[in-house]
């Protein structure tokens, strides 16, 4: 399967993806592996309650996360990908996407104080959100979706490779009990903060980019050509994000802290897809600009073959160990965990199909806004089964919820495509 794909790319472009999906590799053991080192240390140092607090102050910051990035992730990557060998248009970009950034910090700080100013549930632990706010700085910083519309992503690997090295170490060094909690969202904050300065500065000394002012009229521009992007992203977190912070609403810190173990786990699986997708993603952009539609259709046909395979073996994998995995990871404090975790197995699977259904399928054909309403409703869909589900059952019926919402998104992803007369399996 690898060797046919490798027959459609030219060598140079495969020395390229391929130097990408390393990078990308190790960007996702930073982001995902790394942490679960730390992850059964802080479960049985800070315990369920504690704990379950820090992961759901990083449930509400995530939310502007998703802000700040407005869907740049894709929408800029794909401009840099077109016309990353023009500097002034590189320039212009870089400085349009990083003003508005700016501005969305503003406003995501403002609506923070608000929340923990009049929430009672927030108020409580006011300290915790505005520390863990440093993420989204760090965030807004680091330029990833420069380095991988550039195709340069093995400093984006580097970096965060550093940057969770430096949260892990101090972990170890500063968190001994209960009470040190308050430290979780310090660490957290600052290494992110410190590679969001690295990953700026080399961005600015690497390609050479010059500051301007941007026009309104290029402002304009990237928030338009974001938005479908930034809607569906909002679909995406009803049915992330939101899992744990409806959780923690309706229920406590405690259940938020087993169903963030078992999340966790499923993502960090998750984040193995994620090299092959992102590193491919600017390549199939330009293909189908233009080259053959055909040709393209065909390698998109070889690619979800090979993600399937993938898939699959990783969601039997969860099913089968999941006792072990959380047992041995996190004792037998979190056994609860272990019920979610077999429920949210089936995510590597279908979440491997509808990346490719989606992102490199949909996105690339410019079928932007059906994209944005399938998984529109998949967060509604989400939101309505959550809120029933965690009355219901608690941590059980948010983690069944989740993969129903991910299993319809990746069918009505497949459909649409097969109504286009893109036919991903064109036996169908």
């Amino acid at each position: 399967m690898i060797s046919r794909i490798k027959g459609i790319l030219r060598r140079q472009e495969y020395k390229k993806i391929l130097e990408n999906m390393i990078s990308l590799t190790g960007l996702q053991f930073a982001s995902y592996i790394l942490p679960l080192i730390t992850l059964p240390y802080l479960t049985l140092v800070l315990g369920p309650e504690k704990f379950g607090l820090t992961q759901y102050a990083i449930s509400l910051i995530t939310y502007f996360q998703y802000l700040t990035d407005y869907g740049f992730n894709l929408s800029a990557t794909r401009e840099l990908a077109i016309c990353r060998d023009d500097n002034e248009k590189v320039s212009n970009i870089f400085s349009s996407v990083m003003t508005i950034k700016i501005i969305l910090t503003i406003i995501s700080f403002i609506v923070l104080l608000l929340i923990i100013t009049f929430i009672p549930k927030f108020s409580a632990d006011a300290n915790i959100y505005l520390l863990t706010f440093g993420m989204v700085i760090g965030y807004v910083l680091f330029p990833t979706w420069l380095f991988q519309g550039m195709e340069y992503m093995r400093y984006t690997s580097i970096l965060n490779i550093i940057g969770k090295v430096i949260f892990t170490v101090l972990i170890f060094v500063f968190i001994h009990q209960s009470s040190d909690y308050i430290l979780v969202p310090v660490i957290n904050s600052l290494g992110f903060i410190i590679v969001g300065i690295l990953g700026i500065y080399i961005a600015l000394t690497k390609f050479n980019i010059k500051l301007i002012i941007p026009s309104i009229k290029s402002l304009k521009y990237h928030l338009k050509e974001g938005w479908s992007v930034f809607i569906s992203t909002i679909g995406i977190n009803m049915y992330t994000t939101t899992n744990t912070f409806l959780l923690g609403l309706l229920t406590n810190n405690t259940l938020v802290g087993y169903y963030t173990i078992a999340e966790k786990i499923v993502l960090a699986v998750n984040g193995l897809l994620n090299p092959i997708s992102q590193s491919l993603y600017p390549f199939i952009s330009r293909k189908v600009s233009t080259d053959d539609k055909k040709t393209s259709i065909v390698f998109i046909r070889k690619l979800t073959k090979l993600m399937a395979i993938i898939g699959i073996v990783l969601s039997l994998g969860l099913f089968i160990f999941a006792e072990p995995i959380i047992t041995i990871l996190f004792g037998n404090a979190y056994h609860n965990s272990i019920t979610i975790l077999r429920i949210l197995s089936i995510l590597p699977f279908v979440v491997s199909l509808s990346t490719v259904f989606g992102i490199e399928t949909m996105l690339t054909f410019n079928y932007k806004k059906a994209f944005t309403s399938i998984v529109m409703l998949g967060g509604i869909l989400d939101i309505i089964l959550g809120i029933i589900l965690i009355i219901l059952m608690r941590e059980i019926g948010i983690a069944i919820s989740f993969a129903i919402t991910e299993t319809f998104i990746t069918v009505a992803m497949f459909i649409f495509l097969q109504r286009k007369g893109i036919k991903i399996i064109n036996r169908i």
